[in-house]
């Protein structure tokens, strides 16, 4: 890696410094654990003051041990009380280290709990857009990748940081004794170990972030490898060579890089740490020749290199915890920064009707996806009365689906309204609106639950109530699909748990439709390719409820089969974003647009 790519870009800098950041992280392993943060406070305590004393009680002993042998009869109970003394520091030291390692591990698993919660509940709040924005995966990958880890980290590493400080002020004072060098020589040997561990977490950090596309692929051919849902063409088409190398490649590509990196950081890492080993050495002969020239007793002697060598240890500690507390920060950052991505959708106030009895008005709806050359909607009106149902035909492309996504408020518009009874959509509060609106989606979710939970997923406040989905099940034909369940709603979908039942596609949307039922009391619902998996006798009986379900209710259909969309009252033709035509079936056969040539297409295929 080239110095240009290595240098610092200010939007990587974490905003507050790693102090900061260490604050945020100790906010929320506090919130995870306060009785687990308080064993890490005590803990580090006890390990961070307790060195220098011992040190000095060792001097003590050493020194009682060489006047009792001169003589002094009295020295070795002075030994035998700084010995006991000694002790007691100790198992303060071994009890702290135990306390530190308890706390880690028990708040390890409760921290990654609470921050991958965190993110999975801040991706439930953000808007479809935002997922299809390749730079918020990066963002989530960022955030994803170690923040279940790095939090703890920053925190231990403050601890570490704090217990190293307690530590070293114990060193310093009993150095200041011998001269302010040794407390110089000490600081100053362990500075630039520092900045370049600083330098290199950087760079560390900034290698991964930049390559967050590519672990996102690795982490795409990983799902696409081992998943059900993608074995059978990886299988058929023979794929898994192709996958495995280009999961290769990029492994390659990723491990290249690292690894010069991780070369460069342990090479500086070496010449350092001899630099400050040899500052040690060269500490260790002037206190000898200090101890030969009588200036220091031999207890003396072996507490100054004792503590030395602690201390050194101590400082070297000290500003690598420092260093990876920057790195542990930029970590935390990115975290925030997800965390911190604003909700598209501002939840609304309203939860009644301005105008009752309206219906659904929609004028001069306005989209285009982010960077397209063209608008999938542009300037799209029209009026649903209450009690009346809309069909919405048209090519491939036309603009059908994303107009579901507008009306189910997936998406903002870029311009134009959409009101519910003279109520904006973003008007209303999202539990209001839920109560209101419901939809079968064309690429509907299959929850591997249970039979009953993928009905009840409709309304979250009847989960499972086992009367609704009884309700609903039959309201879409769905009866006999539970039937053939061995334990009926209760009966596990999908195969990848134990004794889990799969279902065919055609069965999978009938309890979609179920879902999209769960609610009694909608007034408006949306059907996208509610029978695109039917076959046409089945298609035939799932019109026939259609019509039923939507007696009395607004209701939007999008189909491609022009049998269901003539169940409708009126129907709109859209095509490049606009609606082109609108009418009833008849009408629209007559005027020879769009709709007759696409029904002629489809009539001619059953003669």
């Amino acid at each position: 890696m080239s110095d240009e790519e290595t240098e610092p870009d200010e939007n990587d800098r974490p905003s507050g410094g790693a102090i900061r950041n260490s604050v945020r992280a100790l906010r929320l392993v506090w919130e995870t654990s306060r009785g687990l943060t308080v064993l890490l406070v005590l803990s580090t305590l006890a390990a961070g003051l307790a060195p220098a004393g011992a040190a000095y009680l060792a001097r003590i002993v050493v020194d009682a041990v060489l006047a009792s042998l001169a003589g002094n009869a009295a020295a070795k109970f002075t030994a035998f009380w700084a010995i006991l003394g000694e002790g007691v520091l100790v198992g303060l030291v071994v009890a702290g280290n135990r306390g530190t390692a308890l706390g880690q591990q028990l708040l390890k698993a409760k921290l990654a709990h609470h921050v991958t919660r965190s993110i999975i509940q801040k991706a439930s709040q953000l808007g479809l857009g935002d997922f299809e924005d390749p730079a918020l995966h990066d963002r989530m990958e960022e955030a994803r990748r170690e923040a279940t880890v790095r939090p703890l980290g920053l925190v231990l590493r403050s601890f570490l940081l704090t217990r190293n400080a307690l530590s070293l002020f114990g060193y310093f004072a009993i150095l200041v004794n011998l001269s302010w060098w040794a407390v110089a020589v000490l600081v100053i040997a362990g500075i630039p170990a520092f900045f370049s561990e600083a330098r290199f977490s950087e760079v560390t950090f900034r290698f991964f972030k930049s390559h967050s596309p590519e672990s996102r692929e690795r982490n795409y051919i990983e799902t696409v490898l081992t998943r059900e849902h993608f074995a059978k063409e990886v299988g058929f088409f023979g794929l898994g060579p192709i996958f495995l190398g280009r999961y290769d490649e990029l492994f390659g590509k990723l491990y290249g890089e690292d690894r010069r990196i991780a070369i460069r950081r342990h090479v500086w890492g070496l010449v350092l740490g001899l630099a400050g080993t040899a500052a040690f050495f060269a500490a260790y002969i002037w206190i000898v020749l200090d101890t030969v020239d009588g200036l220091l007793s031999i207890g003396q002697m072996t507490m100054y290199i004792v503590v030395f060598r602690q201390g050194q240890a101590a400082v070297t500690s000290a500003l690598t915890a420092l260093g990876g507390m920057y790195e542990d920060a930029l970590y935390v950052e990115s975290l925030d920064a997800f965390l911190g991505h604003p909700v598209p959708l501002e939840e609304g106030k309203i939860e009644e009707s301005r105008t009752p009895d309206d219906g659904l008005r929609v004028e001069g709806l306005t989209y285009t996806y982010p960077g397209a050359a063209r608008p999938a909607l542009d300037h799209v009106s029209f009026h649903l009365p209450p009690g009346h149902t809309i069909a919405i035909v048209g090519h491939n492309g036309s603009g059908k689906s994303t107009l579901v996504k507008l009306l189910t408020r997936r998406y903002v518009p870029d311009g134009g309204k959409i009101l519910l009874d003279g109520v904006e959509l973003h008007e209303w509060t999202p539990e209001a609106l839920r109560d209101r609106v419901s939809v079968l989606f064309q690429d509907f979710n299959r929850y591997k639950l249970t039979a009953g939970e993928n009905i009840g997923a409709g309304d979250v406040e009847r989960f499972d109530d086992e009367e609704r989905w009884e309700a609903a099940s039959e309201q879409a034909l769905a009866v006999s699909v539970i039937e053939e369940l061995e334990h009926g709603f209760h009966t596990r979908l999908g195969r990848s748990f134990r004794g889990a039942t799969e279902l065919s596609g055609g069965q999978w949307q009938r309890l979609a439709f179920a879902r999209a039922l769960m609610k009694e009391d909608t007034d408006l619902l949306i059907f996208d390719e509610p029978t695109s998996a039917a076959d046409p006798k089945r298609q035939a009986e799932l019109d026939d409820a259609l019509a039923e379900i939507l007696q009395g209710r607004m209701g939007v259909i999008v189909s491609h089969r022009l049998a269901t969309a003539r169940i409708a009252d009126r129907i709109l033709v859209m095509d490049h974003g606009k609606v082109v035509e609108h009418g009833n079936h008849d009408a629209l056969v007559e005027r020879d647009g769009i709709y007759a040539s696409l029904y002629r297409t489809q009539a001619a295929a059953y003669q």
